[in-house]
């Protein structure tokens, strides 16, 4: 990154008399516009551990909540600054007995409803469901197209219309690309309209993981969690959800050879900032794909999400979950 300005920053240390965990991690700086988004003096808090991989955190105004998978662990847990964690569901995908062919049988991303209901990615029974977390009941939204089992649905991301897109690797299957189970030729893109229908709208990338909108809904951002091809891909839509053109957005490359990880989930800011899951950390992107810096956790970052006033960041990290406050507010959230 020659040329760039770059600073590291340790996160502060843990006032001894504030509630909360443990310090970890660090910002890291790559131009000097990231710290707009991102304090010098961030405190990286870890806030719940113990799990075998957490996923798909969303965060639930309506109660004000963090809901979060452990996707391997088939179970979401349950997270609040006046509770702590604890389990909220088990199991969160698959119910069934057969479990020889699942390689992750838990429900992987979520995204929260105003009404407070939660669209909910659900890999181990590889469909789209809509969750009320207050009945804990799901209604199947999705779960074949054109005939054909889903593989194993990773990410989601509702328009304000109701619009949802959704990746389908199949990283929940054992065997993943070669698993007898598989069904759907392709590891697809898929827009679901309110109508029920489903429509694939890229079928070229090896694994579609995290997915998430522009502010203003007219772009798709993908990562594709391939460590031949570690790149965002952004999609500029229609005012149906179609397709008008598809560039890479970022490539990670680079960051690969480096660190362990790869492009998964990503949260996009109000003003159109990208927090993406990436080698190394969060990586922190302007709209042109551009890398303003990094948060580091020390261990491989799944996802993130924003919650509470808007301005926690939620980061979903290997075993554990950790927040960091942020100047950035998230979509949905009132400046």
């Amino acid at each position: 990154m020659s040329g760039m300005f770059l600073s590291a920053c340790a996160s502060s240390p843990p006032d001894a008399n504030a509630p909360g965990g443990k310090s970890i991690g660090r910002v890291v700086a790559f131009d000097p516009a990231f710290h707009a988004l991102v304090p010098k003096d961030a405190r990286i808090e870890k806030i719940a551990e113990g799990f075998e991989w957490s996923e798909g955190p969303a965060w639930v105004a309506k109660g004000g909540y963090l809901l979060f998978n452990d996707v391997p662990g088939n179970t979401m847990h349950r997270w609040s600054p006046r509770d702590g964690a604890s389990v909220f569901l088990k199991p969160s995908g698959y119910a069934g007995a057969d479990t020889a062919g699942l390689r992750e049988a838990g429900a992987n991303g979520l995204e929260a409803e105003a009404s407070g209901t939660v669209l909910l990615a659900d890999s181990g029974s590889r469909l789209i469901a809509r969750f009320d977390p207050v009945t804990k009941q799901k209604t199947t939204l999705a779960a074949t197209y054109e005939g054909k089992r889903f593989n194993s649905p990773n990410d989601i991301a509702r328009r304000n219309d109701g619009v949802v897109f959704f990746t389908d690797p199949p990283y929940g299957l054992k065997g993943i690309d070669e698993s007898p189970l598989k069904e759907q030729p392709v590891n697809g893109v898929y827009r679901l309209d309110t109508d029920g229908s489903v429509h694939l709208i890229d079928g070229a990338l090896k694994f579609p993981n995290g997915v998430a909108l522009s502010p203003d809904q007219r772009t798709l951002y993908v990562g594709n969690s391939d460590r031949d091809q570690p790149v965002w891909i952004a999609y500029r839509l229609d005012e149906r959800g179609n397709v008008l053109d598809r560039r890479v957005l970022a490539d990670a490359t680079d960051l690969a050879a480096k660190a362990e990880g790869a492009p998964d989930g990503l949260c996009v800011s109000s003003d159109g900032h990208l927090f993406a899951s990436a080698p190394g950390g969060l990586l922190v992107m302007d709209a042109t794909g551009k890398r303003l810096g990094m948060i580091e956790t020390g261990a491989r970052v799944s996802n993130c999400a924003f919650g509470e006033d808007g301005r926690t960041l939620f980061l979903t990290s290997h075993a554990f979950v950790a927040r960091v406050r942020v100047n950035a507010t998230g979509l949905g959230f009132a400046p």
